[in-house]
C-alpha cells in the first residue's frame, strides 16, 4: 500500500491528462475534471485498460483487472476527475480497492 503525496496526485493527474490528450487528439488544456470521457473525448474501455497498464508499470502495482472491474461496477467512472480519483485509489490500495466501501 502506497502513501499518496501531493506529488503523486499531481503525477497521476498529469499522466491521465497527457494520455487522453494524446489518444483523443485534443489539447491538454481542453480537458478538466468534468470532461466526460465518452461523450466529450469519445474515449472507450480499451483506453481504460491501456491506462491501467501504464500505472501498473509506473508504480509496480499488483492489481487484477477483475478487481478493478468489480470496483468500477459499484463506482462507475464517466469523467476525467472520477478517473483520476480511481487511479489514485488503485495506486494507494491496489487489490484492496474492492474493500473500500
Amino acid at each position: 500500500m502506497a502513501v499518496i503525496t501531493e506529488d503523486i496526485k499531481k503525477e497521476v493527474r498529469d499522466i491521465v491528462l497527457d494520455f487522453f490528450a494524446e489518444e483523443c487528439e485534443v489539447e491538454k488544456s481542453e480537458i478538466n475534471d468534468t470532461t466526460h470521457i465518452f461523450n466529450d473525448l469519445e474515449g472507450d474501455s480499451l483506453m481504460f485498460l491501456e491506462l491501467i497498464e501504464i500505472f501498473k508499470k509506473k508504480y509496480n502495482l499488483n492489481i487484477d483487472l477483475k478487481t478493478i472491474g468489480k470496483y468500477s461496477l459499484k463506482h462507475p467512472v464517466r469523467t476525467i476527475g472520477e478517473l483520476i480519483n480511481m487511479q489514485i485509489l488503485i495506486v494507494e490500495h491496489e487489490n484492496n480497492i474492492i474493500n473500500l466501501d
